[in-house]
């Protein structure tokens, strides 16, 4: 099961290390992410785990919280213009909407919606 952590840290230099040098250190593999400054001297970290636990303690320990929790659907694309739009294509001909999109190592498409198990099954046909 793929989850998707919700990070909120200082937006400041060297934040973004700490983050993947506590991970590192605690063995947690980042199989994607995606990093945005949301005003306010924050910025809204997603990574994207399948060890859900041990990021939770690593994290933790190191005094970083976490936000948000979610399961979310991974997708293996080809990696090709279009990509995007078929996949998303799919998502909204299915009546899910879309609540967070990014893509991860070993070009994988990750989505977050209102509706997982429907976003899961129209984006295997």
């Amino acid at each position: 099961m793929a989850i998707d952590l919700t990070i909120y840290l200082d937006d400041q230099p060297g934040e973004l290390a700490r983050l993947g040098e506590v991970l590192g250190r605690g063995g947690v593999n980042i199989d994607g992410f995606c990093a945005v400054t949301s005003g306010g001297g924050r910025a809204e970290v997603h990574v994207l785990v399948e060890d859900a636990t041990a990021a939770f303690t690593e994290l933790t320990t190191a005094g970083i919280g976490i936000g948000i929790e979610q399961e979310v659907a991974v997708v293996d694309v080809e990696d090709r213009p279009g990509v995007l739009g078929e996949m998303s294509r799919k998502l909204g001909e299915a009546g899910v909407n879309i609540t967070l999109a990014y893509l991860a190592t070993r070009t994988r498409l990750v989505f977050a919606a209102d509706d997982l198990a429907r976003a899961q099954a129209a984006l295997v046909d």
